[in-house]
């Protein structure tokens, strides 16, 4: 059984409502995924078929919350090292790789922006949903939550101020290290 991580030391990145309301949640997807794997035991047909399809979305809802909530700090550390030199590579600079990940978390619709590495090659990627759109074999290193909830109570519809208030927050210690 998984058992939810504690990220109290994030209160006050963000409001503390937002990201309480937001701790919630990432606790009900954890709960459900636990549910869901008791559930799964015992049943077979058409509703193992659809729990079993339910598990990736509850299951990535928590790991992608995890990682989302593990990249960010109060205190955050600053991009060097043999991460920066990659994104330089990949992206030219470290501002058009700054660029590219900020137009696509402020692209319509909810979702996830995420960081992805394949053998030291980096991508930027739009996940439409928790289990849609994932880069098979890529690691995650910085993910960013730009489902409604994530920024509505601090900011409204300014997405771009949750995005400029989130990478004030990234921890690209944390980052380098996945």
């Amino acid at each position: 059984m998984f058992e939810p991580k504690n990220f109290d030391h994030l209160l006050g990145i963000f409001s503390d409502v937002l990201l309480k309301n937001h701790f919630t949640l990432y606790q009900g997807y954890v709960s459900n995924t636990n549910k869901l794997l008791d559930e799964l035991k015992d049943k077979e047909g058409a509703v193992f078929g659809e729990l079993k399809r339910r598990f990736g979305w509850e299951f990535n809802g928590m790991r992608l919350h995890e990682l989302y909530f593990g990249n960010m700090s109060k205190n955050p550390k600053k991009l060097n090292g043999k991460l920066l030199k990659q994104i330089e590579k990949d992206f030219g600079s470290f501002a058009a790789w700054e660029k590219d990940f900020k137009a696509t978390g402020a692209m319509r619709g909810i979702g996830w922006v995420i960081l992805y590495n394949d053998n030291g090659k980096l991508f930027n990627c739009w996940v439409n949903e928790h289990d849609v759109g994932h880069l098979a074999g890529c690691t995650p290193l910085l993910v960013m939550d730009v489902f409604e909830h994530a920024y509505m109570t601090d900011f409204g519809i300014k997405k771009a101020d949750y995005i400029e208030a989130f990478f004030k927050a990234i921890d690209w210690e944390a980052v380098g290290k996945r």
